[in-house]
């Protein structure tokens, strides 16, 4: 039976490792209260996640799957909820993690990157290899960055973190070539992973003060930025060998948009100097591109007609509260609408590609 590999599940870092970064980091990391009263770790005087004002994050009491005992604080609580939800191999962003290139001083977001991949290397090793885990990144430092991935090589971790966009920086600056020429060169992916919330810009989304409308989306626009960005910016022409994966957003808009570039590489490419050398869907299909999607995703039929089969990778999104755990997997087994030879790929040989893991 072919194995399940969970493109994008999340682990959740815990009391213990928000105690050692308390006493590692005394100056920059403490608890307190928010405006609202609400007890947080307070990270550079701000709170993680912050829930309120303009682009909130899901407040923590309300951030996990209703009604299930689920632990996706421990390797033991993660393994038994994997075997609930039929995955083999989940590969697990950050929770806290990802808010690391949101991080004012840049020692901090190297010097915390560095505690959570050596949590990151313990929760694979004690996994036996069924949790895969995606390193934080202390991007807005490039050596640093760069340094700290192959510290994730060694500890066996599989992709970098990458937010949609930097502080001051889009993902196209070619300040980020020594990093993605290293992430080609060590064959590790990249994973752009949004959140809001936690300190990052938000695309699109900073007049919301609802939650909900933010969710909706800061996820799909985060995404088109970032492959607008990394495409018409000529990231993956400069870098061949590169692999991107757009997380959390679906992928019924990836045919839209990569039309859309199509149109604006095919009438206005020299206006962008140094930028894409050719057509958008060419980066999708020769490996460089790939997309996660849910369970009841409407749009992956149209998608695989549309662009085939090879891009598209199952996740399931615990412990989210937008999650369908614990019938994810089973959901997209059990499709009549997405053809039976397709499922493999989409539920592990994709993933097993981008990702350099072993799906057999």
């Amino acid at each position: 039976m072919t194995k399940v590999i969970d493109c994008d599940g999340h682990l959740i870092e815990g009391a213990a490792f928000a105690g050692d970064l308390l006493e590692k980091f005394p100056d920059d990391v403490k608890f307190g209260e928010d405006k609202n009263g609400s007890w947080r770790l307070m990270i550079e005087d701000k709170p993680f996640p912050r829930s309120y004002g303009k682009a909130p994050g899901v407040d923590i009491e309300h951030a996990l799957v209703d009604g299930e005992d689920i632990d996706p604080s421990t390797v033991e609580g993660m393994l038994k909820d994997c075997d609930r939800e039929g995955i083999d191999i989940m590969v697990a962003f950050p929770s806290l993690g990802l808010a690391c290139p949101g991080f004012t001083s840049h020692k901090l977001q190297v010097d915390f990157a560095h505690e959570f991949n050596e949590l990151a290397g313990n929760w694979s090793r004690e996994s036996k290899g069924r949790i895969k885990v995606v390193a934080a990144t202390p991007i807005e430092d490039i050596k640093g960055a760069i340094k700290e991935m192959e510290h994730a090589k060694e500890l066996g971790l599989v992709a970098m973190h990458l937010p949609p966009a930097l502080q001051d920086r889009n993902l196209d600056n070619s300040d980020l070539d020594p990093f993605y020429e290293a992430a080609a060169s060590m064959d590790m992916a990249l994973g752009v992973h949004g959140a809001p919330g936690v300190g990052m810009p938000q695309i699109g989304v900073d007049r919301l003060d609802n939650y909900i409308q933010v969710h909706a989306l800061s996820f799909p626009f985060d995404q088109m930025y970032a492959m607008n960005s990394m495409i018409s910016g000529g990231v993956f022409e400069r870098h061949p060998k590169l692999k991107v994966g757009f997380m959390e957003a679906g992928v019924g808009w990836v045919p839209y948009f990569i039309d859309r570039l199509h149109e604006h590489y095919e009438k206005r490419a020299d206006w962008i100097p140094n930028g894409w050398g050719r057509e958008p869907i060419e980066y999708l299909q020769r490996g460089q591109i790939f997309v996660s999607f849910e369970a009841e995703d409407i749009t992956v039929p149209s998608t695989i007609e549309l662009m085939g089969d090879d891009w598209q990778m199952y996740a399931s999104d615990y412990p989210h509260w937008d999650s369908d755990f614990p019938n994810c997997t089973r959901t997209v087994q059990g499709r009549k609408d997405i053809p039976e030879d397709s499922k493999k790929k989409l539920m592990n040989t994709n993933a097993a590609k981008f990702f350099g893991i072993d799906g057999s």
